[in-house]
Protein backbone atom coordinates (compact mmCIF):
# COMPACT_ATOMS: atom_id res chain seq x y z
CA UNK A 1 0.00 0.00 0.00
CA UNK A 2 2.82 2.42 0.81
CA UNK A 3 4.29 1.94 -2.68
CA UNK A 4 0.93 2.73 -4.29
CA UNK A 5 0.56 5.84 -2.13
CA UNK A 6 4.07 7.05 -3.05
CA UNK A 7 3.39 6.44 -6.75
CA UNK A 8 0.13 8.40 -6.47
CA UNK A 9 1.94 11.30 -4.80
CA UNK A 10 4.66 11.34 -7.48
CA UNK A 11 2.06 11.09 -10.25
CA UNK A 12 0.02 13.91 -8.70
CA UNK A 13 3.01 16.22 -8.38
CA UNK A 14 4.17 15.45 -11.93
CA UNK A 15 0.67 16.05 -13.27
CA UNK A 16 0.49 19.41 -11.49
CA UNK A 17 3.83 20.62 -12.82
CA UNK A 18 3.29 19.27 -16.32
CA UNK A 19 -0.02 21.10 -16.33
CA UNK A 20 1.59 24.40 -15.33
CA UNK A 21 4.23 24.04 -18.02
CA UNK A 22 2.00 22.90 -20.90
CA UNK A 23 -0.98 25.12 -20.14
CA UNK A 24 1.21 28.21 -19.72
CA UNK A 25 2.98 27.56 -23.02
CA UNK A 26 -0.26 26.84 -24.89
CA UNK A 27 -1.96 29.93 -23.50
CA UNK A 28 0.90 32.42 -23.70
CA UNK A 29 -0.50 35.46 -25.48
CA UNK A 30 2.29 37.97 -24.91
CA UNK A 31 -0.05 40.81 -23.96
CA UNK A 32 0.13 40.75 -20.16
CA UNK A 33 -2.56 38.18 -19.40
CA UNK A 34 0.09 35.74 -18.18
CA UNK A 35 -0.72 36.55 -14.52
CA UNK A 36 -4.27 35.22 -14.96
CA UNK A 37 -2.91 32.10 -16.65
CA UNK A 38 -0.38 31.53 -13.86
CA UNK A 39 -3.11 31.96 -11.21
CA UNK A 40 -5.30 29.46 -13.06
CA UNK A 41 -2.37 27.05 -13.25
CA UNK A 42 -1.62 27.43 -9.55
CA UNK A 43 -5.27 26.77 -8.68
CA UNK A 44 -5.29 23.56 -10.75
CA UNK A 45 -2.01 22.42 -9.15
CA UNK A 46 -3.56 23.12 -5.74
CA UNK A 47 -6.75 21.28 -6.71
CA UNK A 48 -4.84 18.17 -7.76
CA UNK A 49 -3.12 17.99 -4.36
CA UNK A 50 -6.26 18.63 -2.24
CA UNK A 51 -6.56 15.07 -0.88
CA UNK A 52 -3.01 15.26 0.50
CA UNK A 53 -3.61 18.73 1.95
CA UNK A 54 -6.91 17.49 3.47
CA UNK A 55 -5.07 14.57 5.10
CA UNK A 56 -2.44 16.83 6.65
CA UNK A 57 -4.79 19.60 7.82
CA UNK A 58 -7.57 17.40 9.22
CA UNK A 59 -5.35 14.44 10.17
CA UNK A 60 -7.67 12.03 8.39
CA UNK A 61 -6.44 9.06 6.35
CA UNK A 62 -7.85 9.11 2.82
CA UNK A 63 -8.07 5.84 0.93
CA UNK A 64 -5.69 5.44 -2.04
CA UNK A 65 -8.61 4.48 -4.29
CA UNK A 66 -10.21 7.85 -3.51
CA UNK A 67 -6.97 9.66 -4.37
CA UNK A 68 -6.83 7.81 -7.67
CA UNK A 69 -10.48 8.66 -8.34
CA UNK A 70 -9.70 12.33 -7.56
CA UNK A 71 -6.74 12.40 -9.96
CA UNK A 72 -8.85 10.77 -12.70
CA UNK A 73 -11.59 13.33 -12.08
CA UNK A 74 -9.20 16.30 -12.30
CA UNK A 75 -7.60 14.77 -15.40
CA UNK A 76 -10.99 14.22 -17.05
CA UNK A 77 -12.46 17.57 -16.07
CA UNK A 78 -9.52 19.82 -16.74
CA UNK A 79 -7.14 18.19 -19.19
CA UNK A 80 -9.57 16.21 -21.32
CA UNK A 81 -12.59 18.46 -20.81
CA UNK A 82 -11.04 21.93 -20.95
CA UNK A 83 -7.66 21.70 -22.68
CA UNK A 84 -8.75 19.16 -25.30
CA UNK A 85 -12.20 20.85 -25.36
CA UNK A 86 -14.08 17.56 -25.05
CA UNK A 87 -16.71 19.42 -22.96
CA UNK A 88 -17.71 21.29 -26.10
CA UNK A 89 -17.47 18.48 -28.67
CA UNK A 90 -18.80 15.44 -26.77
CA UNK A 91 -22.37 15.57 -25.55
CA UNK A 92 -22.74 14.16 -22.06
CA UNK A 93 -19.07 14.47 -21.04
CA UNK A 94 -19.96 17.29 -18.62
CA UNK A 95 -22.61 15.10 -16.98
CA UNK A 96 -20.14 12.23 -16.50
CA UNK A 97 -17.61 14.51 -14.77
CA UNK A 98 -20.32 16.10 -12.59
CA UNK A 99 -21.58 12.63 -11.62
CA UNK A 100 -18.06 11.66 -10.61
CA UNK A 101 -17.75 14.89 -8.61
CA UNK A 102 -20.96 13.91 -6.79
CA UNK A 103 -19.40 10.58 -5.80
CA UNK A 104 -16.21 12.34 -4.66
CA UNK A 105 -18.03 14.94 -2.57
CA UNK A 106 -20.22 12.21 -1.04
CA UNK A 107 -17.06 10.37 -0.01
CA UNK A 108 -15.70 13.55 1.61
CA UNK A 109 -19.00 13.92 3.48
CA UNK A 110 -18.63 10.34 4.71
CA UNK A 111 -15.11 11.15 5.95
CA UNK A 112 -16.53 14.10 7.89
CA UNK A 113 -19.27 11.93 9.38
CA UNK A 114 -16.80 9.18 10.34
CA UNK A 115 -14.47 11.75 11.89
CA UNK A 116 -17.36 13.09 14.01
CA UNK A 117 -18.59 9.54 14.77
CA UNK A 118 -22.22 10.24 13.82
CA UNK A 119 -24.10 6.92 13.70
CA UNK A 120 -27.69 7.85 12.69
CA UNK A 121 -28.06 6.45 9.15
CA UNK A 122 -30.89 8.78 8.12
CA UNK A 123 -28.96 11.86 9.29
CA UNK A 124 -25.84 10.51 7.55
CA UNK A 125 -27.64 10.03 4.24
CA UNK A 126 -29.23 13.49 4.46
CA UNK A 127 -25.86 15.05 5.31
CA UNK A 128 -24.12 13.25 2.43
CA UNK A 129 -26.75 14.43 -0.07
CA UNK A 130 -26.80 17.99 1.33
CA UNK A 131 -22.99 18.23 1.41
CA UNK A 132 -22.65 16.92 -2.14
CA UNK A 133 -25.33 19.33 -3.35
CA UNK A 134 -23.62 22.24 -1.58
CA UNK A 135 -20.34 21.32 -3.26
CA UNK A 136 -22.07 21.33 -6.67
CA UNK A 137 -23.70 24.70 -5.98
CA UNK A 138 -20.42 26.21 -4.77
CA UNK A 139 -18.64 24.88 -7.86
CA UNK A 140 -21.22 26.40 -10.20
CA UNK A 141 -20.99 29.73 -8.35
CA UNK A 142 -17.19 29.60 -8.61
CA UNK A 143 -17.41 28.82 -12.33
CA UNK A 144 -19.92 31.63 -12.87
CA UNK A 145 -17.81 34.20 -11.00
CA UNK A 146 -14.68 33.13 -12.93
CA UNK A 147 -16.60 33.57 -16.18
CA UNK A 148 -17.53 37.10 -15.15
CA UNK A 149 -14.05 38.03 -13.91
CA UNK A 150 -11.87 36.33 -16.52
CA UNK A 151 -14.13 35.94 -19.53
CA UNK A 152 -15.15 32.68 -21.07
CA UNK A 153 -18.51 31.01 -21.01
CA UNK A 154 -18.14 27.56 -19.42
CA UNK A 155 -21.82 27.59 -18.45
CA UNK A 156 -22.95 28.79 -21.88
CA UNK A 157 -24.74 31.71 -20.23
CA UNK A 158 -25.83 33.24 -23.52
CA UNK A 159 -27.23 29.96 -24.81
CA UNK A 160 -28.85 28.73 -21.58
CA UNK A 161 -29.86 31.99 -19.89
CA UNK A 162 -28.43 30.76 -16.61
CA UNK A 163 -27.80 34.25 -15.12
CA UNK A 164 -31.02 34.32 -13.10
CA UNK A 165 -30.50 30.79 -11.75
CA UNK A 166 -26.91 31.52 -10.74
CA UNK A 167 -27.87 34.74 -8.99
CA UNK A 168 -30.71 32.91 -7.20
CA UNK A 169 -28.26 30.30 -5.90
CA UNK A 170 -25.76 32.97 -4.83
CA UNK A 171 -28.30 34.99 -2.83
CA UNK A 172 -29.81 31.82 -1.30
CA UNK A 173 -26.33 30.77 -0.15
CA UNK A 174 -25.70 34.27 1.25
CA UNK A 175 -29.03 34.08 3.11
CA UNK A 176 -28.13 30.68 4.58
CA UNK A 177 -24.70 31.95 5.65
CA UNK A 178 -26.24 35.03 7.31
CA UNK A 179 -28.76 32.85 9.15
CA UNK A 180 -25.96 30.51 10.27
CA UNK A 181 -23.96 33.43 11.70
CA UNK A 182 -27.09 34.69 13.52
CA UNK A 183 -27.77 31.17 14.84
CA UNK A 184 -24.19 30.77 16.09
CA UNK A 185 -24.31 34.17 17.85
CA UNK A 186 -27.72 33.38 19.41
CA UNK A 187 -26.55 29.94 20.65
CA UNK A 188 -23.36 31.28 22.23
CA UNK A 189 -25.11 34.12 24.10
Amino acid sequence: MKTINKLLIIFTILLAYIHILIYSILNFDGDGNQIVIILKDASIALTITLPYIFEKVFKIKIDESFKLCWIIFIFMAHYVGVILEVFFITEGFDKVTHTLSGVISAYVALLILNHNKIKNKVINILFIIAFSTLCAVCWEIFEYVCNILFGGDAQMVEKTGVNDTMLDMIVALIGALCFSVWYKIKKTS
